[in-house]
């Protein structure tokens, strides 16, 4: 006989993050289902209505979820002295490939979530002015950046690796051609 146990409400939004997480990276966006979210964590549908509302709120809160965790990653690397052009690209790009937020985004599209990518645009834009750190916005060239950045990262998450092989090129060519956008853009004098 199994015991539930009493969830805080934001534990169990964490745990059927981290389980509509994985579902999203074992078997793609379509998975990311309340039931069968609700089966990994041994909970009930009713109980993630309660918390998302629907697939869409669990959805939108994943893709929530997971660029604040690509937000706080780049954060600390750039408080700690580790955001190196390279280590910046690699953070976004992993978080569009392994990470699974290419196929996220794309399915959000593909099903009419346009808007669930709202939050998505404000972290990159308060990641790019936390890069100074004084509250007031970047330039209008990091915003440039970050543009690029991350159409480069989604786009290599979805076709990149088939584009390079056919253009004979390796499959870290887009990351290069981020990191020198990157690197340019940084050594600019604010």
């Amino acid at each position: 006989m199994s015991i539930r146990t009493r969830l805080s409400s934001e534990e169990s939004r964490a745990l059927a993050l981290a389980a509509a997480h994985a579902l999203l990276l074992a078997d793609g966006p379509a998975a990311v289902t309340l039931k069968a979210v609700a089966a990994k964590v041994g909970r009930t549908h009713a109980n993630l209505l309660h918390h998302f509302g629907s697939a869409a709120g669990l959805q939108q809160a994943l893709a929530q979820h997971l660029t604040a965790q690509v937000a706080a990653s780049i954060a600390a690397s750039v408080q700690g002295g580790l955001a190196s052009p390279r280590a910046i690209v690699d953070l976004v790009f992993d978080a569009f490939g392994p990470g699974g937020g290419g196929a996220l985004a794309q399915w959000m599209l593909a099903t009419g979530q346009d808007g669930a990518l709202d939050p998505f645009a404000a972290a990159i834009r308060q990641v790019v002015d936390g890069l100074f750190g004084n509250g007031s916005a970047a330039p209008a060239r990091l915003h440039e950046t970050a543009l690029a950045l991350v159409l480069l990262a989604l786009g290599d998450a979805l076709l990149g690796q088939r584009l390079a092989g056919a253009m004979d090129l390796g499959p870290g060519a887009a990351r290069t051609q981020a990191e020198a956008l990157v690197a340019a853009a940084l050594a600019q004098p604010s």
